[in-house]
């Protein structure tokens, strides 16, 4: 991630309100200014209903927005149907339980559907989509399957696979582990984090999972009430944990165990977040009493 860049996404006063003059009018997310950068990895977390999952779908033309833009490498995304159709091969969605959104008779034809769309040769598909199941862990026995013989985590990782397919610059995921088992929740992360190194892509993730967002990513946003109420790095943002759980949020485990040991009397950074940071604090006598 190179913040001299500039960003690859960027939103200015994005607003979004649903059912507008009507009596069920609604505010769902308004006057937001964002920026993401080339090769960054965001976390985007906030409780249900502050805003999140309208937000991201504005960020490849899913939802247009009735006010405010949003930019795609310095382009308004909305400035003809063309360009929004075009920002969507760059900027990939992947669906809170995208497995229910498969719908071809084999495997292979549904990683294939985005690049078929894209026009490209039959070889250049053939090339991608045996890529694609290669980086989410799929074997290519399971490619002539129906996708409805799989589990339901060989499913999540065919549906990633279909958008990772059309290879692009951004890949925003909603809730990527939601109802998997822990295992499958690993590999649908490793999966994700293959992507981003090997193609140095920019990746926008939401989640409920504190304990995942906090190992892997590089800034997080924390979405209230429609706007984004802080961001960071993990340790700027965790360090404020007593804020967040006002907000109703859930900090990571380990946070939770220093804020104990704090009250406790030990003297602990503020910032701990991972289990590899309380150990060595511990480990380096800061956990002496005061």
């Amino acid at each position: 991630m190179d913040r001299q860049l500039e960003p690859i996404i960027r939103t200015e006063g994005l607003t979004h309100v649903y059912s507008a003059g009507t009596p069920f009018e609604q505010t769902a997310i308004e006057n937001i200014d964002f920026a993401v950068y080339p090769g960054e990895f965001m976390g985007v977390i906030g409780h249900t209903g502050s805003g999140k999952s309208t937000f991201i779908q504005h960020l490849n033309g899913l939802i247009a927005p009735t006010g405010g833009k949003v930019f795609f490498q310095g382009q308004d995304i909305h400035t003809s149907k063309l360009v929004t159709r075009d920002t969507r091969f760059h900027v990939g969605l992947v669906f809170q339980y995208p497995e229910y959104q498969l719908f071809e008779e084999s495997v292979y034809k549904d990683i294939a559907f985005g690049p078929k769309n894209m026009k490209l040769t039959d070889d250049e598909i053939d090339e991608r989509v045996r890529w694609a199941a290669a980086l989410t862990g799929l074997e290519e026995s399971l490619l002539d399957k129906s996708p409805f013989e799989l589990s339901g985590g060989q499913k999540r990782r065919v549906a990633i696979a279909g958008v990772i397919a059309m290879r692009p610059q951004v890949l925003i995921l909603d809730e990527p582990t939601a109802g998997l088992d822990p295992q499958g929740r690993d590999e649908v992360m490793d999966n994700i984090r293959a992507f981003h190194s090997q193609m140095n892509a920019t990746v926008i993730m939401v989640t409920h999972s504190m304990e995942d967002i906090a190992r892997i990513v590089d800034r997080l946003v924390v979405f209230h009430q429609g706007h984004i109420a802080m961001g960071g790095t993990p340790r700027e943002v965790f360090s404020r944990a007593a804020e967040l759980e006002q907000m109703g949020l859930t900090v990571p485990k380990v946070t939770k165990v220093a804020m104990r040991l704090r009250e406790l009397g030990m003297d602990l950074p503020r910032d701990i977040y991972t289990t590899e940071q309380l150990s060595a604090a511990l480990l380096a006598g800061k956990g002496a009493g005061r």
